[in-house]
């Protein structure tokens, strides 16, 4: 695995893992095939450059680098190349939302208008539409229509045009809190909000509480401040040759795609992000709670079936959150991704927060996101064993209660249990129809090994398989909230065997 010397003074080590994290042996294995992945598309794609990393057990353990950071000097990209990672910056500005709001600064449910005045004059689309929320702008539910690209050339306006424009008032496609619409426009809006709350500028808000604390020197709105020898130079291929897109200067609408960075700064960000998971009780160490963090996975209550990006599409269930869209994907777990399209550059964010690994990737080509390469990547990791599948721990209510209705099974009645047993439990079914039902199902399966482990789903729930005598019995075992923790119900199905 290739290592960059300076991680050791380098990426926090913010995460405490899973049970069960990325084996880093099995990921060091797989990046010959994934450094593949990355290139090929760089070289189909037509990017002048690409970097990508891999942010695992808290650290960068695997950068890569491809191209060149701008075509008149062939200058090579490399781990500190700044790239602008346009939309991957919705999740700064949703943060630090959240940030304001853990300090009593904002509410999510208060209207917009509350902390932008010239939002208050507006005329919404019908008589029963509900004011804009803070909330609604983060989930992109403001009624507002899909704004690429025409909000990615928003970027260079000013606070006087903004302010203009929000007193104009802005069209709406549907009335608000009735769909998802993607709109760039929503997150400058919360920039504003970022400004007004805070007492400063958006973009000194952001570096000052959240990219500065983080370690993130080399990262930033306004990309003049860094020398041009530092910076990959945005192009877009047209007419089968590549031209120069102009650089942009850092405006109000920077606060839905502005950043620059680099892999060396962004992984610091991923390694924070994936630090939230799972939930503990060590001492917060970032900028912003870790809750806060994990509420920036909570989907919008507008959930839709989509296929996975990459090579091996299969159905994933999503929802937008807080700068950042989540999905259940049957193979990798939980995800949280987002892409980045902008003028001159591409991006694509993935954390498997199941395994504690992120993967990112930069491009300077125009909307050469790359979100393809890093879903495969992820499957390649998936296909090497790197992701072992994430099992809770078994909490010592679900082992007692457990042990309980194994001993119940042996027995064929409830009296090794009668003291764990919740008040519904003898209600449901009588202790005589429990010791009948126990009976008959011993007298088809015979003896069963009730001493395998249970798979916990839950710290009150739990599933279980016992192999028997003559088939196989599968079954639950779910908890009640009470305390202590008692059984609610003990269910099983009778798998035959052949």
């Amino acid at each position: 695995m290739r290592m960059l010397k300076l991680l050791a003074a380098g990426v926090l080590a913010l995460a405490a893992l899973p049970a069960d994290a990325a084996d880093l042996a099995r990921i060091e294995a797989a990046t010959p095939q994934i450094d593949r992945i990355f290139e090929s598309f760089q070289k189909e794609s037509h990017a002048p450059g690409l970097v990508y990393g891999i942010v695992a057990d808290g650290k960068l353990v695997h950068v890569k680098a491809f191209g060149v950071q701008d075509l008149k000097e062939k200058r090579p990209v490399g781990p500190d190349s700044l790239f602008r990672i346009a939309s991957m910056s919705k999740a700064f500005t949703a943060l630090a939302i959240l940030k304001l709001r853990d300090q009593g600064k904002l509410s999510l449910d208060a209207p917009a208008e509350t902390y932008v005045p010239e939002m208050k004059g507006w005329r919404y689309p019908t008589s029963d539409s509900p004011r804009i929320k803070v909330r609604d702008l983060l989930n992109h539910v403001s009624g507002f229509v899909t704004d690429d690209p025409w909000g990615d050339r928003q970027q260079v306006l000013s606070e006087a045009e903004f302010t203009a424009m929000l007193k104009r008032g802005v069209p709406f496609t549907r009335a608000p809190q009735t769909a998802f619409e993607y709109s760039n426009f929503g997150y400058a809006t919360l920039g504003r909000i970022v400004t007004n709350v805070s007492g400063m500028p958006y973009d000194q808000y952001i570096r000052r509480e959240i990219q500065a604390p983080l370690g993130m020197a080399s990262t930033g709105y306004e990309v003049r401040d860094w020398p041009l020898e530092r910076r990959a130079v945005g192009y877009r291929w047209e007419n089968e040759a590549w031209a120069e897109e102009p650089t942009m200067r850092h405006g109000t609408f920077g606060a839905m795609g502005g950043v620059q960075t680099s892999a060396n700064d962004y992984s610091r960000w991923i390694a924070f992000l994936l630090s939230a998971w799972p939930p503990r009780d060590d001492k917060d160490a970032g900028p912003v709670a870790r809750a806060s963090v994990r509420e920036m996975a909570l989907g919008s209550n507008v959930p839709r079936l989509r296929q996975r990006f990459g090579s091996s599409p299969v159905t994933q269930a999503a929802a937008y959150g807080m700068g950042l869209i989540a999905a259940q994907d049957p193979e990798l777990g939980n995800t949280l991704s987002h892409g980045g399209g902008y003028p001159g550059y591409g991006s694509h964010m993935l954390l498997l927060t199941d395994h504690g690994l992120g993967i990112f990737v930069f491009s300077n080509r125009t909307y050469n996101g790359g979100s393809g390469a890093a879903w495969d990547a992820a499957v390649a990791l998936l296909k090497a064993g790197a992701l072992p599948a994430t099992v809770p721990p078994v909490s010592p209510s679900l082992a007692t209660a457990y042990r309980a209705a194994g001993a119940m099974f042996r027995a064929g009645s409830i009296a090794p249990a009668r003291t764990l047993l919740a008040m519904n439990f003898l209600l449901d079914r009588s202790p005589e129809n429990w010791a009948r039902e126990l009976t008959r199902v011993k007298g088809e399966v015979g003896e069963c090994e009730t001493g395998s482990a249970v798979t916990p789903t839950g710290a009150l729930s739990g599933t279980f398989r016992w192999t028997c005598d003559k088939g196989v019995l599968e079954g639950q075992l779910l908890l009640a909230p009470t305390s202590p923790a008692t059984i609610q119900a003990f269910r099983y199905t009778v798998v035959p065997t052949r």
